[in-house]
């Protein structure tokens, strides 16, 4: 088989792109498409007393108006495994949340369908809402992902720590907010649909469609080639999917449904506000002692959010003998949150990484010298060898890079005329994710390849790392290898999420590569005319389309040569990926590692905060394509910004409304607001799957908001516990 390397290139799907030729489901049209509008709940809780759709109906162009007094039934959609499915769409009159789907309106045109959507009249029977964690009446979910974890006795070492420190951190409710608006265009055929949807899972799309409308699954296809971004909002089947398959059967036409920005904020999840309570307890020469993390977020009065704990990374980012780790949620009127793009680490690092920087001064030690001091030289709580970390390397060609070592530590020390500089830095320990996937790949008579998947690619890169290992993987160019994706009739796949698509799919891209060369092997077995016959895939190498004696490459034959013989057209082998568990390799999974350092800049007077430039040094295993990487390191830490300065998602208390669900108003980083940023990639193959590879898709964001809060603190000595960073809260 082939060597990996490490390559950049450009994105193999960045021409269509540009061009305009890549159609995202938005795009998708078709003879006799109709439109829908949603009408969504003015009040948070309580129940639907009436519609009057007479003036909706008057409409020209309306063709139907359905109502969650008179939609047909649908089916509650099947548990994923992850996460159960949000409730079916227009089943109920009851109300638990501003903004919830209570009518549609299928018309001729868009514009029609959202005229009449306004003119829907609902009556409603209001009861007070509960929109605060400190409500009382909220009911409480305890330890709701199963990761509260306790080791040793934190109470009691915490008792007679030498030194403690902690508080209170708060973070706030942000929304995901991708460019690309979300969209479903569904199709029926009789009993067969088709359905083209924003989605980062189209497998699930298929399994929750084929269970509202009590059809086979092998009846329903999710075509997701392109996605306009996602950051997690795609991951879930949301109640406007499953409305636009409804419209469609309904008017026995193909039917659009685009969500609005408006009802983006709404309609597709968003990252739950935390209010997180940590102590951590030391020696006086920094070794850390006990740490004691707690960590409420909201959820929905009726739906589940997938994992978001908090608090875990308090539990294996350090080595720390004595930790107790807790989450919870509060029930509210609220639109169930969902992954946002380092769900749970993001929040959770922001309090563990800014107390850290507190114990350091409280200490006399550099806080990059106490990370190193309590570095977890093995998993903390599996007792194991970590498959990979580099994480030492990270805090140290980081810290040199930026030229840490140069700053003076004390507080205010630093000043530019009438700004105050300050320097920060946190450390980043990002949680392991890999599934199950399934890969087909095939070579036909022209030595060209066409490998594919059900997995979708959100703007990560898929199509081109996966096209890039395909062909190193059975010695062909680039060009030779066209990748399919995003489309349920082919192999089964994952989510794209959880930084876990490259070591799924390429897994199961490497086992159908190893299966495929041995494909052809098997053919020529017994074949006399073949230099490769009797061989094995651990004795040949794949290169320039060839596959050849490991030990001579001067003998060997091209896929063509043998599919010619054999008079095929093309030969195919699938392969599957199951990741691998601990204990059968006797090793702990390593997600990525980061160190991050800041530089900002605050105006004395006023208190204005601006990110002058970040080094980011990342342990991501092996680096397929190192250009396309550091895009996704850059594009995290932009959102990590946005984190630290800027991104509030702001509910009205009393009404349950999201007041700010507009780009005018709900503030994100533009390129003003992004300096230099400098990206290094450092470690080695990863031992726990075959590409050697791990996840940098989210590992961006995490840690960014911590370093810059740690460098408003060496700027002003003002220590800011509650996200956003603004300026109220420096002056």
């Amino acid at each position: 088989m082939t060597t990996l390397e490490r390559t950049d290139i450009d994105r193999v799907d960045g021409p269509r792109k540009t061009s305009g030729r890549a159609h995202y489901p938005i795009d998708v049209t078709y003879p006799s498409l109709a439109h829908a509008a949603l009408v969504r709940s003015t009040i948070a809780a309580g129940c639907v007393t009436g519609f009057d759709t007479a003036r909706a109906e008057a409409v020209p162009g309306v063709i139907a108006v359905v109502t969650a007094g008179d939609a047909p039934h649908l089916n509650p959609a099947p548990d994923t495994g992850l996460w159960r499915q949000p409730p079916p769409p227009l089943q109920r009159t009851k109300i638990v949340h501003h903004g919830q789907y209570v009518g549609l309106v299928i018309a001729d045109t868009i514009e029609q369908a959202t005229e009449a959507a306004r003119l829907v009249e609902v009556s409603y029977e209001p009861v007070d809402a509960v929109l605060s964690l400190d409500d009382p009446r909220a009911i409480t979910v305890d330890d709701p992902f199963g990761s509260d974890r306790r080791r040793g006795d934190a109470a009691a070492a915490l008792a007679t720590a030498d030194v403690v420190v902690g508080g209170r951190f708060t973070t706030p409710d942000e929304t995901n907010n991708p460019m690309g608006l979300f969209a479903t265009v569904a199709a029926w055929d009789g009993d067969r649909l088709t359905v083209h949807d924003t989605t980062q899972w189209p497998d699930s799309v298929r399994e929750a469609l084929a269970g509202a409308f009590g059809i086979p699954a092998a009846d329903v296809r999710v075509l997701a080639r392109y996605v306009g971004g996602g950051f997690g909002a795609g991951l879930r089947v949301w109640p406007h999917v499953v409305l636009a398959a409804m419209a469609a059967r309904i008017v026995e036409r193909p039917v659009r449904l685009a969500l609005t920005r408006p009802q983006m904020f709404t309609g597709i999840g968003h990252r739950p506000a935390t209010v997180q309570q940590i102590r951590i307890g030391a020696t006086r020469d920094g070794v850390l002692t006990a740490i004691e993390h707690e960590s409420v977020q909201p959820v929905a009065v009726d739906d589940d959010n997938i994992a978001e704990s908090v608090t875990t990374v308090s539990a294996v980012g350090y080595a720390c003998p004595n930790v107790t780790n807790h989450d919870s949620q509060k029930r509210l009127n609220v639109p169930v949150p969902t992954s946002m793009r380092g769900p749970g680490d993001a929040q959770g690092h922001f309090a563990l990484e800014c107390a850290l920087d507190e114990l350091a001064y409280e200490l006399g030690i550099d806080p990059v010298e106490l990370r190193l001091r309590n570095h977890a030289d093995e998993h903390p709580q599996l007792g194991l060898p970590w498959s990979s970390k580099a994480l030492r390397e990270c805090y140290e060609l980081g810290a040199t890079r930026f030229g840490w070592w140069d700053r003076d530590p004390a507080p205010r020390s630093t000043r530019r005329g009438d700004t105050l500089v300050g320097y920060g830095m946190a450390g980043v320990s990002f949680f392991w994710f890999q599934q199950p996937c399934d890969a087909r790949a095939t070579i036909d008579r022209e030595g060209r390849a066409y490998v594919r998947s059900a997995a979708t690619d959100i703007g990560t890169g898929t199509y081109t790392v996966m096209t890039q290992l395909s062909a190193e993987l059975l010695g062909l160019r680039v060009d030779q290898v066209r990748m399919g994706l995003g489309d349920t009739d082919l192999p089964a796949a994952p989510m794209q999420g959880g930084s876990g698509m490259t070591a799924s799919l390429g897994s199961a891209i490497h086992a159908a590569g190893h299966r495929l060369i041995q494909a052809f092997l098997d053919l020529v077995a017994d074949d006399v005319a073949s230099p490769l016959r009797g061989l094995t895939a651990a004795d040949v190498v794949a290169a320039d389309g060839r596959l050849v004696h490991a030990d001579d490459p001067s003998r060997g034959e091209s896929y063509r040569d043998i599919l010619d013989r054999h008079d095929l057209t093309e030969l195919t082998a699938d392969g599957s990926a199951v990741p691998s568990k601990p204990e059968e390799l006797g090793l702990a999974p390593a997600g990525p590692f980061a160190a991050r350092f800041a530089e900002v800049h605050v105006d004395a007077d006023l208190g204005r905060v601006r990110v002058a430039r970040i080094v980011s040094v990342v342990d991501g295993g092996r680096i397929l394509n190192p250009k396309t990487a550091r895009s996704q390191i850059i594009g995290g830490t932009v959102g990590g910004i946005g984190m630290a300065l800027l991104e509030e998602t702001v509910t009205d208390p009393h009404t349950g409304r999201i007041a700010n669900a507009t780009f005018g108003d709900y503030l994100i980083p533009v390129n003003a607001d992004v300096p230099d940023l400098d990206v290094v990639f450092v470690g080695e193959a990863d031992r726990f799957n075959p590409v050697g590879v791990k996840g940098v898709g989210e590992v961006g964001l995490v840690g960014v908001a911590p370093a810059i809060a740690n460098a408003v603190f060496h700027a002003t000595g003002k220590r800011v516990r509650d996200l956003p960073i603004t300026i109220d809260k420096l002056l």
